[in-house]
């Protein structure tokens, strides 16, 4: 669908489907240009970002000529932007342009969805989001103790808009989305009700606007425009996969898990390359091969898992510890991004450790670790998947093979570190069958990447990174273009006493029984927190949750059928399939399970009934108590630990399938 740019007196408007996203005129202009400096202080991935602006200048002469506007100031020509089907390209006509600021149109009660993965908000509407890959923080809201330690002691508190997967597009409920192709910092203000002010840290090449009357096209539009996921492989959401990290010890205990009643489809080992201890907690040695010593015969113990129907997985990230083998092949070989000042290997510090960075923008780097490392160390192993961590880590002032400015590189380096390792599985031939799953992102990252997991949650309820935050997680990345989504089992952040309870742990197997793929974590302190296997009635209700999630395997597949076909994620808004139902559109902390399914997690301590809004045009059934229910209507219902909130759709072709669950789970 063509963008249409119309020329008024001294300006133009700018329209998609009859939709007014921009108007320019020379008193209220649309656009400004301006030069500034970035100030960036990383401290273990979490950024503080300032500029220094040396001008803003508002361009208030304006040309049109066909589907070319020309603007100015008082002076000389400064921007061109040309339509091109459903895209605006961007020309800066003055060099020492590095800065842009757009305006678009904003209307009253109108609704802002996307930005990537948010987890604090999935309607963006009155608050300010800047995009930039990061380390999310802990606690995310500065009124509260936690955060409020972890900046003192770490700088590391964050706030809503943190994330590790930003993307600068958003949807209106106006029918439109729009995209910034850019890579550079960008920042989306809402907070002003006359306008929507986007501001980027580079002249984009472009801004892509879509247009469709249903909301669900427009996931279709974006979806295709971004790439979709690779499907996710069958074993993956058949069964549980267990993260355990005791070495040895985990087989033992994998095995009683599964004596308890648990369906295990998987064994995610992410130590499989050894330990460091450090004052966080347990930390991984970054040497990316099995460690036989703390994980004997493990590859013989792989293949015989394999023969059960288990598979096994690892952790892989994109850094070097310097203390390790890799890191000296790497050096010798030219592999690693240089500093600025010297010819020597960029070193970041990872607290108490530190790392050299494989620079991807080097394609000999690039093949290297695809083929040496996840290939020959990991796939040719027997690992059939990993957690592909900290690709929001890249420094800002680094030197890079292709002399990409850090500033640039830093968003699209999520990407580039999906892309590695979606080439490596394909080439052992695995794609859609080993699986790795990122918490970092960028636009794009879904042609690569088959599973986003949500980062690293508090242990606890807390409104702003407790568990939450996973659900609007899942929502907002599902909206730009991404169909699979879950998270750590138990939430992964232990600080300041801040530890797992029984409760949480069940309400959390609850929640991702109902997720594509449902995978537990010890978190970063696992001998301070509970485990699932260390607490019988734990175990038992993990068991069960299990039992729910390989249930629903049938379903799922046919979800994900769905979204390879048309891009619609597996959890999603209800207003995908609910438009017309006003009252679907502000709900953050429920979701559709594909169109059939309604699933409202207890996300709260102490809750013993919990609250969920069916939408109209449907009737209901209470999964557990099989009442039925009118659409239209918020449903009041007991919601005991093991009986997470589920509602079917009466009329759905999977209706005997839903009506068998609970004596499965029950079994």
């Amino acid at each position: 669908m063509s963008v249409v740019l119309t020329a008024v007196e001294g300006g133009f408007d700018l329209t998609i489907a009859g939709t007014l996203v921009m108007r320019h005129r020379p008193e209220a202009p649309a656009l400004f240009v301006g030069a500034g400096r970035a100030d960036v202080d990383m401290y273990r991935g979490n950024y503080f970002l300032s500029d220094r602006l040396d001008a803003r200048v508002p361009l208030t002469r304006c040309t049109v000529a066909g589907d070319v506007a020309t603007l100015s100031a008082d002076g000389a020509p400064l921007l061109r932007l040309r339509i091109e089907g459903g895209a605006v390209a961007i020309e800066a006509l003055d060099p020492s342009l590095n800065r842009l600021w757009l305006r678009c149109v904003a209307e009253a009660g109108e609704r802002l969805w996307g930005g990537g993965e948010q987890l604090s908000y999935v309607d963006m509407a009155g608050r300010r989001f800047p995009m930039w890959t990061s380390e999310p923080g802990v606690g995310r809201d500065k009124s509260t103790y936690l955060t409020f330690q972890c900046d003192r002691d770490h700088r590391s508190g964050g706030d809503y808009w943190n994330t590790n997967y930003p993307q600068p597009t958003y949807l209106s409920s106006r029918r439109y989305a729009l995209h910034v192709e850019t890579t550079a910092y960008t920042c989306f203000d809402f907070r002003d009700p006359a306008f929507h002010e986007i501001e980027a840290w580079a002249i984009p090449a472009r801004i892509e606007l879509f247009a469709a009357p249903r909301f669900a096209d427009l996931v279709g539009h974006l979806s295709t425009r971004f790439g979709r996921q690779p499907k996710l492989p069958a074993w993956a959401i058949e069964g549980a996969i267990l993260g355990l990290k005791q070495g040895e010890e985990s087989f033992a205990r994998m095995e009683a898990i599964i004596a308890a009643g648990a369906i295990v489809t998987g064994l995610w080992c992410e130590d499989w390359i050894g330990l460091r201890i450090t004052s966080f907690g347990k930390r991984l040695f970054w040497d990316w091969k099995a460690n036989e010593s703390r994980y004997p015969a493990l590859k013989a113990k792989i293949a015989a898992l394999n023969d059960r129907g288990i598979r096994f997985l690892g952790y892989v990230n994109p850094y070097l510890a310097i203390d390790g083998t890799l890191y000296q092949e790497a050096v010798a070989a030219g592999y690693l991004a240089l500093r600025l000042d010297a010819d020597a290997p960029y070193i970041v510090d990872f607290g108490e450790f530190d790392c050299g960075i494989v620079d991807f923008t080097n394609p000999a780097a690039a093949d290297w670790f695809a083929e040496r490392v996840i290939g020959g160390e990991m796939l040719d192993y027997g690992l059939s998947g990993w957690m592909a961590d900290f690709g929001e880590y890249l420094p800002t002032d680094v030197r890079l093979h292709d002399g990409t400015d850090g500033m640039l590189a830093h968003n699209a380096w999520p990407t580039i570190w999906a892309e590695v390792n979606a080439r490596a599985v394909a080439s052992r031939g695995k794609t859609g069958d080993a699986l790795f799953f990122m918490r970092a992102g960028f636009t794009g990252v879904g042609r690569y990447c088959p599973l986003l997991w949500a980062g690293d949650q508090s242990v606890d309820f807390s409104r702003h990174d407790g568990i939450g935050t996973v659900i609007r997680a899942a929502l907002s990345s599902g909206l730009v273009g991404n169909a699979y989504h879950h998270s750590d089992l138990g939430g992964y952040t232990s600080l300041y006493g801040n530890v797992r309870t029984p409760e949480l742990l069940m309400r959390w197997s609850e929640l991702c029984a109902l997720t594509p793929v449902m995978r537990s974590h010890e978190g970063n302190r696992p001998d301070d927190n509970l485990q699932l296997d260390d607490d019988p009635a734990v175990l038992a209700h993990f068991a069960a949750m299990t039992r729910l999630h390989a249930a629903l395997a049938p379903y799922v597949t046919s979800l994900c059928d769905e979204a390879a076909a048309t891009g619609m994620p597996l959890q999603r808004p209800l207003f995908l399939d609910w438009q017309d139902d006003a009252d679907c559109w502000g709900v953050e902390t429920q979701y559709g399970y594909g169109r059939d399914l309604v699933v409202a997690p207890v996300i709260e301590a102490g809750a013993t009934r919990w609250s969920a809004y069916l939408p109209a045009g449907a009737a209901w059934i209470h999964l557990w108590s099989g009442e039925r229910y009118e659409g239209g209507t918020t449903a009041d219902v007991a919601a005991p630990i093991g009986e997470p909130p589920v509602f079917w759709r009466e009329a759905s072709d999977h209706a005997a399938l839903f009506r068998s669950i609970p004596a499965k789970v029950n079994a």
